[in-house]
């Protein structure tokens, strides 16, 4: 089946028939569609203020955002700032106020720089910030406003990850794809469609998605782990059990031989057996720190980036890896 690419975005394979593909769209996994644009953000200014921010934050929590066309700051921080609020769906709102154009109301919030940032609940201004932030507090200071609440894209993506876990490939396949559409550059959206297609068993339609993302969106955190992940999953040459035997019996009857020890790591992570793996690949850097180009620490160090830095065998296996090599 010839499978086509989104033109406008990063792979993502139509929905396919039948028993065994990957895209089923499930009657009660879609995502909402994100409100219209201009219901979450707008401009405003000292006429609309008390409609658009103080009304309206009795019923929805509203960010105002101070900015100038001449502020270089604002025009970073603004573009991500109302990304989060169209991702929220709803739950939040955002106002743009224009301070050349709005002087006294600037001094009336005591806008002594910008970007400024304020965030209204119930008519009185409850948190804030000036300058640029990273986007990871930015997330954090929407958040914090939602209490708790989750927008319908974040949502999705709780619903795809926990179907994932729980080795359900097709139905977390079809989540990430409509968060995709709706968002083609959510890079967990993007992560979560190759680990999926890698949960069904379909390597070809994983590497094919993973091979035609661009650069930027290859260097994201979570896409770069599904791409690391990928990877692995094709060490050793998807040997079977009596391979790995054969490659465990080598590895141990020439303890000095890297290269087949370093052969049976990858038989072993390939095969799923990180924990096995690594604690072979630990061996070798105990041997011989620096064999083959720093071969055995540049694969651990795959490992961590696709497993991600809170799971148990990364946070051990760090810990082990600074042990041998300043042992």
């Amino acid at each position: 089946m010839e499978r086509k690419l989104n033109p406008d975005g990063p792979g993502s394979p139509p929905s396919a028939a039948g028993q065994g593909g990957l895209y089923v769209e499930p009657s009660i996994h879609d995502v909402p569609g994100p409100a219209p644009a201009g219901d979450l953000v707008k401009h405003g200014d000292m006429a609309s203020f008390k409609q658009d921010v103080v009304d309206e934050s009795a019923s929805v929590p509203v960010i105002v955002d101070f900015w100038a066309p001449w502020c270089g700051p604002c025009k970073q921080l603004g573009p991500a700032l109302e990304a989060l609020v169209k991702q929220a769906g709803g739950l939040v709102k955002m106002v743009k106020i224009n301070v050349d154009e709005n002087q006294p109301l600037a001094q009336q919030m005591r806008v002594q720089s910008i970007p400024a940032v304020f965030a209204f609940k119930n008519g009185q201004p409850v948190d804030g910030f000036t300058g640029v932030v990273p986007e990871s507090q930015l997330k954090v200071f929407v958040d914090k406003l939602l209490d708790g609440a989750k927008g319908p894209i974040d949502a999705a993506l709780e619903q795809a990850d926990a179907a994932l876990d729980a080795g359900d490939g097709a139905t977390a396949g079809s989540i990430y794809k409509q968060v995709q559409e709706h968002e083609p550059g959510n890079p967990k959206a993007i992560a979560g469609m190759i680990r999926a297609a890698m949960a069904i068993g379909d390597m070809a339609l994983a590497q094919e998605m993973a091979s035609n993302l661009p650069d930027d969106l290859r260097s994201q955190q979570e896409i770069a782990a599904a791409i690391s992940a990928l990877e692995l999953a094709g060490l050793g040459g998807g040997a079977d059990e009596g391979e790995v035997e054969k490659l465990r019996l080598a590895s141990e009857a020439r303890p000095d031989d890297h290269q087949a020890r370093f052969d049976y790591a990858s038989a072993l992570i390939g095969g799923g057996r990180n924990e096995q793996g690594l604690d072979e690949l630990f061996e070798i850097i105990r041997r011989n720190r620096t064999w083959n180009d720093d071969a055995a620490r540049q694969q651990v160090l795959k490992v961590f980036e696709a497993l991600g830095p809170t799971d148990p065998l990364t946070l051990g296996g760090r810990r082990k890896l600074s042990t041998i090599l300043f042992s």
